[in-house]
C-alpha cells in the first residue's frame, strides 16, 4: 500500500500562511526530494489555487528551477472540491465528495508515494487518520497572525505520531518526519 506523505512549513508558533515568511534553499531541496518521492499530489481547492499554474509555469520558464521540474514531473493532482468548476490541466481529477474511500482508493493503486499538503485538506485527512508519514519544517520565526497548523482539526482520538528523524537546517530551521505509532 502507498503512503501518505503531509508536509509543510510552519513558523515556531504554528503559521503555515506562506506570505508570512520564505522558505530558503535548503527547505526547497527537501521538498524537492520528498516530491521526486511521490507520482501523486492530494490537494483542497485553496492549496491546488496556490501551487497550479504556478509551479508548472515555473517548471516551462526555468528548466533550472529543481522544485518546479520536480512537481511538474508529479503525473496526477486529484483536488477534493465542491466548488471547484474546472482543471487547470489534463493531469487534474476533481472529487467532490467521497474523501475516505477515495484516498483508500488511491492507496492501493500501484505506484510512488501520495503527497499532500496544505491546512484543511490535511486536516480532514489526519482527523481520519489516514496520513501516513508527516514532514514538519519549523522556522525560527514568531509571526502574530495567519492560518494555524491543524486548524480546525476534528479527531476522533488523540493522535500519537513518532519522531523518526529530524535534520538541522543551517539557517536554523528544522525539518521533523514523524510516523503514526
Amino acid at each position: 500500500m502507498r503512503s501518505l506523505v503531509y508536509a509543510i512549513n510552519t513558523t515556531l508558533n504554528g503559521c503555515v500562511d506562506h506570505t508570512k515568511f520564505l522558505p530558503d534553499e535548503e527547505t526547497f531541496t527537501y521538498f524537492t526530494q520528498l516530491t521526486r518521492d511521490a507520482d501523486t499530489f492530494l490537494y483542497g481547492r485553496i492549496t491546488y489555487g496556490l501551487m497550479v499554474p504556478y509551479w508548472p509555469d515555473v517548471a516551462k520558464e526555468d528548466p533550472a528551477d529543481e522544485f518546479a521540474q520536480a512537481f511538474d514531473a508529479v503525473g496526477k493532482i486529484v483536488v477534493f472540491s465542491k466548488s471547484l468548476d474546472s482543471a487547470e490541466n489534463e493531469k487534474t481529477t476533481i472529487i467532490r465528495s467521497g474523501l475516505e474511500d477515495e484516498v483508500l482508493k488511491l492507496k492501493q493503486q500501484q505506484g510512488k508515494n501520495i503527497f499532500t499538503g496544505g491546512v484543511n485538506l490535511a486536516s480532514q485527512l489526519a482527523g481520519l487518520g489516514m496520513i501516513d508519514e508527516y514532514h514538519i519544517v519549523v522556522h525560527p520565526i514568531v509571526v502574530g497572525e495567519g492560518t494555524r497548523l491543524f486548524e480546525g482539526i476534528n479527531l476522533q482520538e488523540k493522535l500519537q505520531l513518532k519522531l523518526v528523524d529530524a535534520t538541522v537546517f543551517k539557517s536554523g530551521s528544522v525539518a521533523l518526519k514523524y510516523v503514526k505509532s
